[in-house]
């Protein structure tokens, strides 16, 4: 008990030390206040704009119809169908005409998300007679979030429909969370739950996954655009940037997010010219490789749409493909001929399959040995298909087969020796 004490003692000296020693330390140093021609609002065209619940920077672009980025016209945006993305969404956007279509994308404190992760810009493009138009909304500072969600909430009322790129995964919850954690401030309610919200990245990675190492926006927007960006920060800096000009009030390290945010916005709503008609029209997409005519069939085959699939699959191989996509294609043609009963077709697929040296050959004799046995009833091939299936890869079913068709071939031996 006495030992007790005596360490509750020496405990309490030391907090007393730790209290005097910053009792007298000197008081922090204020926020760095930004100099004069170094604010958000003198280095980029915009304003501040006030609301019931506080400030925030405002700024606004636009793109005239004349423009182009990369291969898209900008004026084709405002002449897309109605319907482009009923196919697309799988009927959960069946009509919405291109102007109430907002496409949003975030920059962020962070890029892993969470309670403690904010989005300091938001930046919303819309397609107009004009051109495309696109709205930023940006906080100087945390006391600014709640009214720049006031606004964003107030501009999203025009819109129907959310498109992004990834942004089911990480900007729009990103987004609620934050709207909820500011009601307290003022914040409304977040308005995603009326509108329809496609997530571009899905249907983009099921169309350039097998060519492309990577299906990143910016790496679409250079393969598939025709875009290059120069001098574009890194989208893992941007975080690093924000808190730079929190600490030092140096608006101008912000000026990289502000374009790279825009170029972001644009290039998702040329794509969305692309990969929706892709999935709507398969026979007049915008593809140019082997490898991106497969990501459409195999997704239209996903999607019960055999014979579209079938014919996108052949159009692959006319295209030209390299042989560890070459063989799986005719195999997967070879598949559908089967599966919709076309006989003939299926057979010459499997016949070329067999022919030579690759990864389906053995599936491929097995095929054929079926087709020997049940539809030609020539057991004699079909155990030579066999054996030769066997010689490739050994498996249970192919010896029970095997056994088979050589008792059958005895028996009619027999028979005929009678």
């Amino acid at each position: 008990m006495e030992d007790l004490q005596q360490q509750l003692a020496i405990l309490r000296q030391r907090l007393a030390r730790i209290d005097r020693k910053y009792a007298a330390a000197p008081p922090a140093a204020p926020r760095a206040t930004p100099a004069e021609g170094s604010s958000i609002e003198q280095l980029i065209s915009g304003e501040v704009v006030r609301t019931p619940h506080g400030e925030h920077f405002e700024t606004e672009k636009l793109w005239e119809r004349h423009r182009r980025h990369g291969s898209m016209d900008i004026s084709d945006l405002a002449e897309l169908p109605a319907d482009l993305l009923d196919s697309l969404s799988g009927g959960a956007i069946p009509a919405s005409a291109p102007a109430r279509w907002a496409f949003l994308d975030t920059e962020t404190t962070g890029l892993a998300g969470g309670t403690g992760t904010c989005a300091f810009l938001v930046g919303v493009g819309a397609i107009e007679p004009a051109g495309f138009r696109l709205r930023q909304f940006f906080m100087r500072d945390y006391g600014d979030e709640a009214s720049l969600l006031w606004r964003l909430a107030e501009h999203l009322a025009r819109f129907d429909v959310l498109v992004t790129y990834n942004g089911k995964a990480f900007d729009q919850p990103l987004l609620e969370t934050r709207f909820r954690m500011c009601r307290s401030q003022g914040a409304p309610p977040h308005p995603f739950d009326r509108m329809e919200h496609l997530d571009l990245l899905f249907g983009a990675r099921r169309l350039w996954k097998l060519r492309l190492e990577s299906c990143r926006l910016v790496e679409l927007e250079n393969q598939i655009l025709g875009v290059e960006r120069q001098g574009d920060l890194p989208g893992e800096m941007i975080p690093y940037c924000y808190f730079e000009y929190l600490r030092t009030a140096q608006a101008f390290k912000l000026v990289p997010i502000f374009h790279h945010n825009a170029i972001d916005i644009l290039s998702l709503a040329c794509l969305t010219a692309i990969v929706p008609f892709a999935f709507r029209s398969p026979g007049t997409a915008m593809l140019r490789h082997g490898a991106d005519w497969i990501g459409l069939a195999r997704w239209m085959q996903q999607a019960g749409r055999r014979e579209e699939a079938l014919g996108l699959f052949r159009r692959a191989v006319e295209a030209g493909l390299p042989d560890h996509l070459l063989f799986r294609t005719l195999w997967d043609v070879a598949a559908l001929e089967k599966r919709l009963g076309h006989g003939e077709a299926a057979l010459a697929a499997m016949t070329e399959l067999a022919a030579g040296r690759n990864p389906y050959r053995a599936q491929a004799l097995a095929e054929l040995a079926k087709h020997y046995e049940h539809r030609e009833r020539n057991h004699a091939m079909a155990l030579e298909m066999t054996r030769a299936a066997l010689a490739i890869e050994d498996s249970p079913g192919l010896r029970r087969r095997e056994v088979r068709l050589r008792t059958r071939l005895a028996r009619q031996a027999a028979k005929l020796a009678l």
